[in-house]
């Protein structure tokens, strides 16, 4: 059976414990969160934000900061003169002056990021306040892309229930909550982080099923060729990759579907890794397999970055903050 990333990380026992920075930690379900992953083992804490609010929030936790879990305040911290000059440095030839370089590391998600870019974290969190543009904005411009990764996505990991139907397995759902309308290239580019990204994190195989409203030709339109394109793309890129489409997704889950739509396929009825030709396609999917399904969705989690940073919906709760401190210090590891 496969394990969660909290299981993952237990396994893991990494020999030094990774530092994740959360950029609101001063929200309630934030510091449960966070003061849950230190408690456990996964990862030291750094909660950024307003001192007396972060202390406050701690107190309300009957906790205070420790080793495992510390406070930085960017506005009266000694690391933000160096982080504006640093900011200052990657961000000039866009007009930003050092004043504005300042007020713009003061701000949580940046400082947050900050702290990664320079070592003194591993991996960051936010998004269960701060919108997902804030905290990619500050992810891409701070952390940056990974040198072979030519954009930015993300997935979700979905896990079925403990009492599933036959057939039923852990997936990664890509992309679900950042590239809107990606392109045949992009498609092919998000399929090769997410095989990684599976491999990471799910520890299998990855094989990759790119989704569409037609199988095989079983329908004509510009959606499907670039649907299509992409599976062309992938293949030749990345030839060592099983990849399988244009699938629907039945074709792509469903052995007896599989078999009967693209047969001889070492991919169709036996997918593990969905990617969807847009945005509504996978957002909407992952909510239907979580809400209907009854499967576990933990996401979004970017890829593509030179470090992780990850992105919370803003209705997470303790325990979906617990996870992605999980995800991020497994990145890290992974890394």
């Amino acid at each position: 059976m496969t394990m969660t990333p909290i299981e993952l990380l237990r396994q893991c026992a990494p020999a030094s414990r990774p530092v994740i920075s959360v950029c609101e930690g001063s929200d309630p379900r934030v510091v449960a969160g966070a003061l849950a992953a230190q408690q456990a083992g996964l990862a030291d804490v750094i909660l950024v934000g307003p001192q007396a609010e972060v202390e406050a929030a701690l107190k309300n936790q009957n906790a205070t900061r420790s080793d495992g879990v510390m406070v930085h305040d960017p506005a009266t911290s000694d690391l933000t003169e160096e982080f504006a000059q640093t900011y200052f440095e990657l961000r000039q030839h866009k007009g930003v002056d050092a004043t504005k370089a300042r007020a713009t590391v003061e701000t949580p998600p940046v400082y947050a990021a900050m702290l990664v870019r320079s070592g003194r974290a591993t991996g960051t969190v936010g998004g269960a306040v701060h919108t997902t543009g804030d905290i990619v904005r500050a992810a891409i411009q701070v952390i940056g892309m990974a040198p072979d990764a030519g954009m930015v996505s993300s997935f979700f990991l979905m896990y079925p229930p403990e009492i599933a139907q036959p057939g039923a397995r852990a997936m990664l759902y890509s992309d679900c909550g950042l590239v809107i309308d990606p392109s045949a290239d992009e498609l092919s580019k998000i399929a090769i982080a997410s095989a990684r990204s599976a491999r990471a994190l799910l520890r299998v195989d990855p094989k990759i099923a790119m989704l569409s409203f037609s199988t095989k030709g079983s329908a004509k339109h510009p959606d499907v060729d670039k649907v299509i394109e992409a599976t062309e793309t992938l293949r030749q890129s990345s030839p060592d990759l099983e990849v399988d489409g244009e699938l629907q997704f039945d074709a792509a889950f469903v052995p007896s579907v599989g078999d009967r739509k693209s047969p001889g396929s070492s991919v169709a009825g036996q997918a593990n890794v969905m990617i969807f030709p847009n945005l509504d396609a996978g957002n909407i999917g992952y909510k239907i397999t979580q809400r209907l399904g009854g499967y576990t969705a933990i996401g979004p989690v970017l890829q593509g970055l030179a470090r992780p940073a990850n992105d919370l919906s803003r209705g997470c709760s303790a325990e979906d903050v617990t996870q992605m401190i999980a995800v991020t210090a497994l990145q890290a590891i992974r890394e």
